[in-house]
């Protein structure tokens, strides 16, 4: 396989990836603020349904989308040569 081919595949994985951690990020907070609402109403007689599932809902979502900005930058981090350091994009005909 050529090395573009490599990059490609590479790419794809890494946004979908993103994508994927998304989701999961707002169903896991979906999953617990609903626990929460079904747990607090037959224990103390809490009625709180709704706002938990919301408020956990909305702190997913945020969850969610920080990782796919940190997995972004991750991403554009990444050196351009084997050989370079992390964060070395200086242009190389520059320093001629």
């Amino acid at each position: 396989m050529e090395e573009r081919d490599k990059e490609f595949w590479r790419n794809m994985y890494q946004l979908a990836a993103m994508g994927i951690n998304l989701v999961a990020a707002t169903f896991i907070g979906l999953f617990m603020g609903w626990a929460i609402d079904n747990w607090l109403t037959p224990k103390l007689n809490w009625h709180t349904s709704p706002w938990f599932t919301m408020i956990f809902l909305l702190f997913g979502i945020i969850a969610g989308f920080k990782n796919m900005f940190h997995m972004a930058k991750t991403k554009t981090d990444m050196p351009d040569e084997p050989g370079g350091k992390k964060g070395d994009f200086r242009d190389k005909d520059k320093n001629k």
